[in-house]
């Protein structure tokens, strides 16, 4: 018999209980679709935070405290302005200090609880890549004379102010009003948090109203050229090994994060993460796989008298075990394919807050598995329907 002959008499049995092959594509496309979906969901979370740290520049530097209120005073800005020091951090071209705390924002009785309302100052703004799309960022001297100018993100803009252009309006916060100058460009957030619920104010302002004069949140440093930021790192370190003493156990009161680093840190853990939601999703292609082999175990015995009726007109083994494994792989190169189709269709939506990103390496590999699993699990029962002997075939009811 001819290998097209084959494929014919595969498709027939195929085709000869819908209901039992659909239901056995069905078990390959949930696979197929939920490894390809997850992978992407992983891909596209790890672009969307990729996409913001290289936003924020890879040319700056975070200083946070580990200690605040303790020995080492926490982070200050007389700390902060120690690091502008052109003599000692030669290689730092912008430092802003950072006083964040969540507040609820209210205008004509509309209100939205902001989780990062931060004082900083006008640098900030270019050390975070954080352009506006409308109105103006605040200016020094808004933040000496502590005026209550605030710059809105996108999404506390439309909360509070949807179809109203914002500028020039007042919003409350900590029971005094803030006066909206600007509303930020958007920027991409990934599904754990919304990168424009937030809005900015001058940091004196800040401090008058909602933080109080304690200890900062962090310090943004920029480094003037992006090759320099190691040698800006060392100034830093410094410049804070002088003002803020180690503790007793010999631990620093602050920690700076590197922003190069840390896109290579964040890539590392999505990698990780990406495989291990790909590595369960798998599991449901193995349970596809499983329902092949009881379906083809069935068909096996529901069809012994035809085996016995082929192999007694000289049919040979070969060609018995060959047409199983041909239907076994029809059905789950068939799942796979519907599989990726779906998949496909379900990566147009946006999925626990995150937009898919098919990886095509993915597409290719999940529909090469799906076909590998008919194969393997549809040996068992082609292997059995090839043993039988025409007379114990024949006899079988």
């Amino acid at each position: 018999m001819s290998l097209t002959e084959t494929v014919r008499f595969a498709l027939r049995g195929v085709a000869a209980n819908k209901l039992r092959s659909a239901l056995t594509m069905l078990g390959i496309l949930i696979g197929v679709a939920a490894v390809i979906l997850l992978v992407a969901v992983g891909n596209g979370s790890a672009q969307a935070v990729n996409d913001r740290i290289e936003a924020l520049g890879t040319n700056t530097l975070t200083v946070t405290g580990t200690n605040r209120g303790g020995s080492g005073g926490g982070l200050t800005l007389e700390v902060a302005d120690a690091l502008a020091d052109p003599v000692l951090a030669p290689d730092v071209r912008s430092v802003s200090p950072l006083a964040t705390t969540s507040t609820i924002l209210t205008f004509e009785g509309a209100d939205h609880e902001v989780p990062q309302f931060v004082g900083t100052r006008p640098s900030w703004f270019a050390a975070s890549n954080s352009p506006l799309a409308s109105g103006t960022a605040f200016s020094a001297d808004d933040e000496a004379q502590g005026r209550r100018v605030v710059v809105l993100g996108r999404t506390v803009a439309d909360e509070l102010f949807a179809g109203v252009d914002p500028v020039g309006r007042q919003v409350t916060a900590g029971g005094a009003l803030f006066t909206v100058v600007g509303v930020l460009a958007a920027k991409s957030s990934t599904g754990f948090q919304d990168a424009n619920d937030t809005a900015i104010a001058p940091l004196r302002a800040v401090r008058e109203v909602l933080t109080g004069y304690g200890s900062l949140s962090s310090i943004l440093v920029e480094a003037g050229d992006p090759a320099r930021v190691s040698a800006a790192q060392g100034q830093i370190s410094t410049v804070l090994a002088q003002r803020l003493p180690t503790s007793a156990s010999g631990g620093t009161p602050y920690r700076i994060q590197n922003a190069a680093q840390l896109l290579q840190t964040q890539s590392e853990t999505a990698d990780t993460f990406t495989v291990l939601l790909g590595a369960v999703a798998a599991i449901s292609l193995l349970v596809g796989g499983i329902g092949i082999t009881n379906i083809m175990l069935v068909t096996v015995t529901e069809r012994t008298r035809e085996i016995g009726i082929r192999k007694a007109l000289g049919a040979r083994r070969r060609t018995v075990l060959t047409q199983f494994l041909v239907e076994a792989t029809l059905l789950s190169l068939l799942g796979g394919a519907l599989g990726v189709a779906a998949a496909l269709i379900g990566a147009r939506f946006t999925i626990v807050g995150v937009h898919p990103v098919i990886v095509p390496s993915s597409v290719g590999l999940a529909l090469g598995v799906s076909v590998a699993i008919g194969l393997f699990f549809g040996g068992l029962p082609a292997a059995r329907a090839a043993r039988l002997r025409p007379i114990d075939a024949l006899r079988y009811e």
